[in-house]
């Protein structure tokens, strides 16, 4: 395998994110295996988001499956080719609709954690504001002639934005989204520091009532935890006009909806996500993309889970013609399965490199040891649980980590002489694991 070169900032998020068990925000690249077909289908969501469409897509898996890489890669990736994209985990705290402010709670955290390419690591508010009217001055400029210190230059901008905002007020909420834009240019243009943070403490769905909105910008209503998601809806549409590609959506650990014990409250929320689905199947949203990670069972429990909405359930079950053995990466439910073997081996391999880059030695476990490792995963009581990619990944990062801290140990040593048998087959046991493995392992001439 070709030697790595990775800056140290990124072998430290991978190794720390890694040994915690948490997904890294950077980096991901590197670890990356698999997942072709999943993350082709994904960007071609993309493309059509691009065009002016939109898209929903539910990303279910076992608990460590890797639902939760696969929603940060694709952030990254969107980044990447100019998307504005904002993420969130749901929690008892967060979720899409509440008694206690909940679903507000939802988008300020999605507004905090709102990034771009330049700004990955979310707080990127304010930076897409000034770099659409830097944009607008800089295009002013150049079409009209006029110099930077020219006092035509402002009332031309003025005339930019509100061709802009004008636009956006035939949309729901879309007078008072362009009023508080226009707020800001005032304040931006003025050097009026009150009036711009006025300005974004609004979007960022900070007022607390409407009085105090009015009292500040002159604006009658506010963002709450009934209307959030319609201005996400606009937040798509104008990151479209100032130049980004459009507005996806990362929600992660949906499963917190399953969690709540109140029928009527979960009920209300499923509501919520049937009218996103809706939104951007039916072509209601434009230039918007949500993607939300959550396990089977919050889809397909019949008594708790998406499923007991009768509404989604006719939605996302499979059609009549779906079968398991055959994938299909189009519909509205993107279903991961477990990494193959081959898989894992080479997502060790490079674990095992970026360890030993990170901490400055020559690695010294084989091919061997790894296809070892995985075999002790396979043949340990339980090891259906086991075999999910974040618990090999953890417990193969404790042996990494182990083996380094004590160098008078050896591989053998620390994980005990053994010959690697097929466990029989009984209660407790993953013979169909351990004879997929003996496969592989004869492919592997071991």
């Amino acid at each position: 395998m070709a030697e790595l070169k990775i800056p140290k900032r990124l072998t430290t998020a991978l190794v720390n994110s890694l040994t915690a068990g948490v997904v890294p925000r950077i980096g991901l690249e590197q670890i990356a295996v698999g997942r072709k077909s999943e993350v082709d289908a994904i960007l071609r969501d993309m493309d059509n988001i691009a065009e002016g469409g939109a898209a929903f897509k539910l990303i279910t898996g076992r608990y460590g499956s890797g639902k939760s890489f696969l929603l940060q890669m694709i952030r990254n990736y969107a980044m990447d080719r100019e998307f504005v994209v904002a993420d969130a985990d749901l929690s008892p705290e967060r979720r899409l609709v509440g008694t206690k402010g909940q679903g507000l709670a939802t988008y300020r955290e999605l507004m905090t954690r709102l990034s771009t390419r330049t700004r990955p690591d979310g707080g990127a508010l304010e930076p897409i504001l000034q770099k659409w009217i830097a944009g607008l001055q800089q295009q002013a400029m150049q079409s009209q002639g006029l110099r930077p210190d020219d006092p035509a230059l402002p009332a031309e901008v003025e005339k930019q934005i509100y061709a802009v905002t004008n636009e956006m007020q035939n949309l729901v909420h879309g007078f008072d989204f362009a009023k508080v834009l226009a707020s800001y240019w005032n304040g931006y243009k003025l050097a009026d520091d009150d009036c711009k943070q006025a300005a974004l403490r609004w979007l960022r769905g900070e007022f607390a009532t409407k009085t105090e909105a009015k009292k500040e910008l002159a604006v009658g209503v506010i963002i709450d935890d009934d209307n959030w998601y319609d201005y996400f809806k606009l937040w798509a549409e104008f990151t479209a006009r100032i130049g980004y590609k459009g507005l996806l959506l990362f929600i992660d650990e949906a499963v917190n909806l399953y969690k709540i014990t109140n029928s009527i409250s979960r009920q209300s929320n499923y509501e919520k996500l049937l009218t996103m689905f809706n939104d951007t199947m039916q072509g209601k949203a434009e230039h918007l993309g949500i993607f939300v990670g959550g396990t089977p069972q919050f889809v397909e429990d019949e008594r708790r889970g998406l499923f007991s909405y009768e509404a989604l359930r006719s939605r996302l079950i499979d059609g009549r013609y779906a079968a398991r053995e055959y994938a299909n990466y189009t519909g509205p439910i993107l279903k991961l399965s477990m990494l193959s073997h081959e898989e894992i081996l080479i997502l060790l391999q490079k674990l095992r490199q970026i360890h030993a880059l990170h901490f400055g030695y020559s690695a010294s476990l084989t091919d061997e040891d790894l296809v070892d490792f995985m075999q002790t995963a396979v043949n340990r009581l339980g090891a259906d649980e086991l075999l999910t990619t974040r618990e090999v990944v953890r417990d193969f990062m404790d042996v990494l980590h182990t083996l380094h801290q004590n160098p008078e140990v050896t591989y053998a040593q620390l994980l005990g002489e053994r010959a690697v048998k097929p466990q029989e087959t009984g209660k407790g046991t993953n013979s169909s694991s351990t004879d997929d493995l003996d496969d592989f392992l004869a492919e592997f001439e071991l």
